[in-house]
């Protein structure tokens, strides 16, 4: 929902369990089922799929890579914390690039979020083709599965949205279950010594194999794009937190779980996995906890560890394709985009935006048909680079919602973030370094190239329906500073 539509239908706290009469959905989700999402939000293919690549070629200094990328994290979503509480309005990252920074920025911001989630339709579907392998063994075209997927997720976006937080809700269920019940096996292993990996298994595993930084700093670094795509879409939590009932509790407590989350999760998981099968073992294009539960002689657990992580990316995947149709009606509501996006189905359902949205993520299909091998590689870099962009508006509007804080202009957040404007400005220079990484990378550069074309297209597209209607609000007004 954008600043638009809250300012015009703010309900009051317990509204909206129907059918808005304002906005024509159905907004059924209970706060079990937004909490579960906002935690299994964090939890996706960058872990469960691009970790394998990622320790390949990092070794165990990924772990830091990991507690680094996942300190900037906390501190993007302190900053993004400070401006819901400021004005929780949901859907919030072009609202607050119209107010701070101008109503084109608003409108790139808006676009560019929605492209990211076509991306990462894409990415998750191509994830999901990949993990069929395990069972076919390449006996069926990869390009076939990513095909078979996009069509049954588009024809689950046409039910109830009831139906689809409950579904999502046991969706992340599986993945906290499956990742916490690996850590509790690896800890039994080291413990106990049980499997046929407890003979190699040791804490030691972290260091004994050339060192905890085996192929060097540089090869580290050049994973924090693999490690930064892991924590992608991370932010929805502010944004789901921000359509709760009681914002003013909801949002600050699913923020401050970030750090723990990050710990347990990510931080955690590598570390047991580690210390079981030594990093070496590991290569690109497998999944790490498939591939520890076969190490470790269980493959029945394999089996379901590759359903888990399945599961995972199809979830994702069936998350970004709904949000995708939600955000192009928001964009036409507000002027941003074409009308036929703003029409819904009986049941609440943005259908033309969704159909819109789903056939884009066609392209999945046909680049896991031309590069079967690369395809996750490349959606990777550009699902990156487009999400990325959020996090930076989030840090600037803070930096300068802070600064109109401290002139008088603005009154304070009740939940600030730690040693702003420092910790926001640092935030921003390790996404810059992401960013020249990805420079480097011969594979993730290809994002890089598209990135100028896409800012093109966004001007170009502005300046047209600027000066089509050049009174319009969505190309003058500033957010409401109202909530």
């Amino acid at each position: 929902m954008t600043s638009v539509q809250v300012e015009q239908h703010h309900e009051a706290p317990g509204e909206g369990t129907g059918a808005d009469a304002g906005e024509g959905y159905h907004r059924t989700l209970g706060a079990r089922q937004i909490q579960m999402i906002a935690i299994g939000g964090a939890i996706g293919t960058g872990l469960f799929l691009g970790a394998g690549k990622a320790i390949s070629k990092a070794g165990p200094s990924l772990i830091l890579a990991y507690a680094i990328a996942g300190l900037a994290i906390f501190f993007i979503m302190r900053a993004l914390g400070e401006l819901l509480m400021y004005r929780p309005v949901s859907g919030s990252f072009s609202d607050y690039a119209r107010e701070f920074l101008g109503p084109f920025w608003g409108y790139a911001t808006g676009w560019t979020y929605w492209l990211f989630w076509v991306v990462t339709g894409i990415t998750e579907v191509t994830a999901a083709a990949k993990y069929m392998s395990y069972w076919t063994h390449d006996s069926f075209p990869q390009w076939a599965y990513a095909l078979i997927f996009t069509v049954i997720l588009y024809g689950a976006n046409l039910i109830s949205v009831k139906l689809f937080g409950e579904l999502e809700f046991w969706f992340s269920m599986v993945k906290v279950t499956a990742i916490v019940g690996m850590i509790l096996i690896c800890a039994g292993i080291l413990t106990i010594g049980f499997s046929d990996a407890a003979a190699g298994a040791s804490f030691s595993n972290l260091w004994n194999d050339r060192g905890f930084f085996p192929n060097g700093i540089g090869e580290t670094l050049m994973t924090l794009q693999i490690v930064v795509f892991a924590f992608l879409a991370v932010e929805l939590v502010g944004v789901t937190a921000g359509e709760s009932k009681d914002p003013e509790k909801t949002l600050p407590k699913a923020i401050n779980t970030v750090p723990w989350r990050i710990a347990v999760f990510y931080v955690g998981a590598l570390i047991m996995i580690m210390s079981v099968i030594p990093w070496s073992n590991f290569k690109a294009g497998e999944s790490p906890f498939v591939l520890a539960f076969e190490k470790m002689g269980l493959g029945i657990g394999a089996a379901i560890v590759n359903f888990v992580v399945l599961t995972a990316a199809l979830s994702s995947c069936n998350s970004g394709m709904y949000s995708t149709g939600r955000m192009l009606r928001d964009l036409a509501l507000n002027g941003q985009g074409p009308r036929f996006f703003t029409k819904l189905t009986k049941n609440g359902t943005p259908l033309v935006g969704t159909t819109f949205s789903a056939g884009l993520m066609l392209l999945g299909v046909w680049i896991n048909y031309v590069a079967p091998g690369k395809a996750f590689d490349y959606v990777v870099s550009f699902a990156t680079i487009s999400g990325m962009w959020a996090w930076i508006v989030i840090l600037v509007c803070q930096i300068r919602y802070r600064a109109k804080v401290q002139r008088g202009e603005l009154p304070a957040s009740p939940f600030r973030t730690p040693g702003a404007p420092w910790t926001s400005a640092l935030s921003l220079a390790f996404i810059g370094t992401v960013i020249v990484m990805m420079g480097v990378d011969a594979d993730a550069r290809v994002s890089l190239y598209c990135a100028p074309v896409w800012a093109a297209i966004l001007g170009v597209s502005y300046l047209v329906l600027k000066r089509r209607n050049p009174a319009g609000a969505a190309f003058n007004k500033v957010g409401s500073k109202t909530s």
